[in-house]
């Protein structure tokens, strides 16, 4: 087998490391330098298996460093995220200003895309899991934020469910189907992300204050971009260099989602401008585009889920205009029906038994308008 002589940065004279090993690491990780504490003739290459998106590779030697130099980078871009776990030995991994030791049984993510060392001291087993980085959905800058870390088991229910599955996957890669795999890589890429998503919380990303602050972050976001048709779950995610699952978590935590936030926000907007009076009102369909809606149809079908009562009959209310309007949700309320009285008694007697009717309560500057259904309102 062919091989290549590297500086050994611990020892007297180069040992060598079979060129095999550098060919592994640049194709399922990155380019690297490998230099070797002692000979690894005696360590096969570790050998690639694949669930789906998936690599996994097995790796046993000695002492051993594995770096990614600034000049590697520039010269061998990777697209990939590691997640290594250490199964023997204690390693030092350092990546973006921070470093930590590797125990056996804990995980840390290696971003290819930038500078690292790996260092193996002693005799190791680790266990690599390559993935594209655009699968695991964490943009660059929160991907930063989970480097140089270590991830115990328990220090988290993902850590502590997620880590031993992920690290059982070498056992059966080579024996499953593909269509099994494909299933199984998806569930691991799931546990991969849970765990990014969690050390990002225990990182400071998103934990008990800075949790809501987040959230206040995000809603002011929505707030400035509500115009921009494109504003994505996606999008969001990346502005605030959090995954799109942990936005979606997020949100949860407060009984909403984005989708809904998004579109409650717009419809206030929309109905605060659809009542005010300018000698050139806009029309409705200039309203819904100005707001992100592009769907006439959608946007009446939203407006009246959320206030009862459609555009145009909004804007004929003639609410007040000189203060904000803040819309709360919708609340459902039961009641016997009503007769909805003769054809043409009001705007909405051919519609059944829903009706909106809304409150007004002033407090200082703002005026907030709650809805609510009734049994039809003539």
């Amino acid at each position: 087998m062919a091989q290549t002589t590297l500086r050994n940065a611990g020892a007297a004279k180069d040992e060598t490391v079979p060129r095999r090993w550098e060919e592994v690491f640049a194709e399922y990780v990155a380019p690297v330098r490998l230099t070797a504490g002692g000979p690894l003739s005696g360590h096969p290459a570790p050998t690639p298996a694949h669930l789906g998106c998936l690599t996994l590779l097995e790796v046993e030697a000695g002492p051993l460093r594995v770096q990614r130099t600034p000049r590697l980078v520039e010269a061998g871009p990777s697209d990939r995220i590691v997640l290594a776990l250490q199964r023997a030995g204690v390693a030092t991994l350092t990546q973006d200003g921070r470093n930590t030791a590797l125990e056996p049984g804990g995980a840390a993510f290696v971003d290819p895309q930038r500078p690292f060392s790996l260092e193996q001291r002693e005799d190791f087993r680790m266990l690599l899991l390559s993935l594209p980085s655009r699968v695991l959905g964490v943009p660059t800058a929160g991907l930063s934020r989970l480097t140089g870390l270590q991830i115990r088991r328990e220090e988290g229910v993902a850590a502590a469910l997620g880590i031993p599955f992920l690290d059982r996957l070498a056992l059966v890669a080579e024996q499953v189907p593909p269509g099994v795999g494909e299933t199984l890589a998806g569930n691991s890429v799931e546990w991969i992300a849970l765990l990014a998503d969690e050390a990002l919380g225990e990182s400071g990303g998103t934990g008990g204050d800075s949790r809501r602050h987040l959230a206040q972050e995000i809603r002011a976001h929505i707030d400035q971009n509500l115009g921009d048709a494109d504003l994505t779950p996606g999008r969001i995610a990346e502005a605030h260099h959090i995954s799109v699952r942990y936005l979606h978590r997020l949100f949860e935590k407060e009984g909403t989602t984005i989708g809904r936030l998004i579109q409650q926000r717009r419809i206030e907007e929309c109905a605060r401008e659809l009542v005010r009076r300018e000698r050139a009102s806009p029309t409705i369909s200039a309203v819904a585009r100005r707001w992100g809606f592009q769907n006439a149809t959608h946007f009446s079908r939203a407006f009246k889920q959320v206030l009862g009562v459609s555009p145009r009959q909004w804007g004929l209310s003639r609410l007040p205009e000189a203060e904000p309007l803040v819309v709360g949700p919708l609340v459902e309320e039961s009641s016997p029906p009503r007769d909805p009285g003769p054809a043409g008694g009001g705007p909405d007697a051919g519609e059944g038994s829903r009706a909106a009717r809304w409150s007004s309560t002033r407090s200082d500057s703002v005026q907030s308008y709650d809805l609510h259904d009734r049994a039809g309102q003539g």
